[in-house]
Formats: C-alpha cells, structure tokens, sequence
C-alpha cells in the first residue's frame, strides 16, 4: 500500500480531511471528508486526533504525516507534540500544525509575497514578505473580525432596530429579519438562547450582499466591510515591507468577497493604492494548502509560522 499523509483544514464551520499521498499531492481514489467544525473553546489535539481516527477508520490507512491548518489555533508550542503523541497509533511519524490563514496562504499564493484577504463567518488576512509574516485581525467575533459576514450580519441587525425605534433610515433590510423573526423586539432574546448564533448571524451578509444596488443602508454595509478589509490588506503589506512594491499580489477568499459590491469596492480602494495591483484568484484551496506544508524549505518566510514534531 502507497505510503499516505492526511491533510486537514480545521475551521469553526466545518472541518475537511483528505488522504494525500507522501508528495501532498490528494489521492484520486478518495474524497474529501467532512466533520463538525472546530469548538475554539477547548483544546485542539483531542478534535484533530478524533479527525485522525476517523479517517483511518473510513480509509484503512496509516498516515505517517498529518498536516493541519486550524482555526483558533491559540494551543502553542505543546499542539504538535500532543497531536503526535495522541496519533502513533495510526502510523504518524510527523506533524505539521498551522493557523489556518496561513494554509490558506499557500493554497492561494504559495510561498511568494503578497496578501490573502479571507472573509466568511469571520475575517482574517495574512501578508508574507521576503522574510515577515503578519497576521491582521482573525480576532473573533467579540473582539475582531471586522468586514465579515458576522460584522456584517451584526450591522444589518443594528440598522434594522435603528429602523424600528426610529433612530435610523428605513431599510429593506428589516423586512428580510422580519421573515425570520416576525416580533421583532424578540429576537434578540432568541438569538442569544441560539448556540448557532454566530453563524446565523453571519448567514445575515448574503441579504446585505443581495440589497446593496437597490437599499442604501445595505449598501453602506457593504462599503463599510470593504474599507475594513482594504485597511487589513493596505497595513498587512506595509507591515511586510511589501508596500513599496509596485504592484503587490493579492488574493480574496470567503463568501463575503464572493458579493459584487464588497469585492469591486475593496478592488478601487487598493487600487486606489496600488494602481498595478495584482489581484489573483487562488491557485489551490486550504485544503491542498495544508497537505503542502511539510514541503516549505527552511528559508520560506511561512515556514517559521508552523508547528512541527517528529517522532
């Protein structure tokens, strides 16, 4: 049997798991497997060795590398060592563990310069230079995540209670939250009973994406989540030093910048910057991002933002 090598991408909405083989590149004999999303509130090692588990249980196989891009990924240096330690049983011999901005990185851009801009439930862009790193935002729902769909969300139901009391413009917006909450001065009792209320929240964006040309509130929502992602774009290339590059490399990923409005206002505001920006589509997912990452060479400036450990 062909050695093999697991590759996953963790994130809060879902976690995907593929067989690779030894060179990262995915098996054609075997799909992408799903499982619930990652709970950020409790350790990491437990779920990802759970993933594991499963995937050797669906599959048959040993994996003698497993590689993982993971959000909430806060465990530090003590991850990768509990992954292994948790996974010798199924053949792992070496762990590689990532934020899973970074693996999103090199699905999109691979090892080379430039930014990636992700934004759907939450928002996070990551920046690589010839030798930095930077991460901006990706800070949780709380305390970050600006021009995301849950910032977003957040905004529509903002507008929508300013509508109700009186204390803003009348939107379309309300009639959309109305559908779903007919006593509006309810809902918000009813969102925080709901567990899912983070992600229902989010799912709010598609309806301020879908408004924006005919309502101006939406539309002023959308504006607004496009210059909160130019300014994360525009300070993670300067904080890389790739600011003075004549026409630096950009990618954007997520639901949000699948939406006509934020995406062509964020292209004007960076270009309004960079006027030979390059604004690329992603070459590979986060999941073939993952499976690459123990193929970094020790002068990557990404390779320095992975965990490893080897038995």
């Amino acid at each position: 049997m062909p050695e093999a090598a697991l590759a996953i991408d963790g994130g809060q909405t879902g976690i995907r798991a593929q067989i690779v083989q030894a060179d990262g590149m995915a098996r054609p004999d075997h799909q992408v497997l799903e499982f619930r999303g990652i709970l950020t509130d409790r350790p990491l090692a437990p779920q990802i060795a759970d993933v594991v588990a499963r995937a050797h249980e669906a599959s048959g196989h040993d994996f003698l590398t497993v590689s993982a891009g993971l959000s909430g990924l806060t465990d530090g240096e003590g991850l990768a060592p509990a992954l292994l330690e948790a996974t010798t049983g199924y053949g792992v011999t070496s762990v590689y563990i990532t934020h899973d901005s970074v693996s999103s990185y090199l699905g999109a851009l691979g090892d080379s310069p430039g930014a990636v801009v992700a934004s759907g439930t939450g928002a996070v862009t990551l920046a690589v230079g010839a030798t930095d790193v930077v991460r901006i935002d990706g800070w949780g729902y709380i305390m970050g995540d600006a021009g995301s769909g849950y910032w977003m969300g957040r905004a529509a139901f903002d507008a929508v209670m300013r509508d109700f009391d009186g204390r803003g413009p009348a939107t379309a917006l309300t009639e959309v939250v109305r559908a779903d909450f007919p006593d509006l001065p309810q809902a918000y009792v009813e969102l925080q009973r709901d567990p899912d209320r983070i992600s229902r929240t989010a799912a709010y964006a598609a309806a301020v994406a879908r408004l924006a040309e005919s309502d101006a509130v939406a539309r002023r929502i959308c504006d607004d989540a496009a210059q909160e992602l130019a300014l994360a774009v525009a300070t993670g290339l300067r904080r890389v030093g790739e600011d003075q590059a004549e026409s630096p490399a950009v990618c954007f990923l997520g639901g949000v910048l699948r939406g006509e409005r934020v995406r062509s206002q964020l292209i004007s505001r960076l270009a309004g910057l960079w006027p030979h920006l390059q604004v690329r589509e992603p070459a590979a997912t986060s999941l073939q991002g993952a499976a690459l990452l123990p193929f970094l060479t020790p002068d990557s400036a990404l390779a320095h933002q992975v965990l490893t450990a080897r038995s």
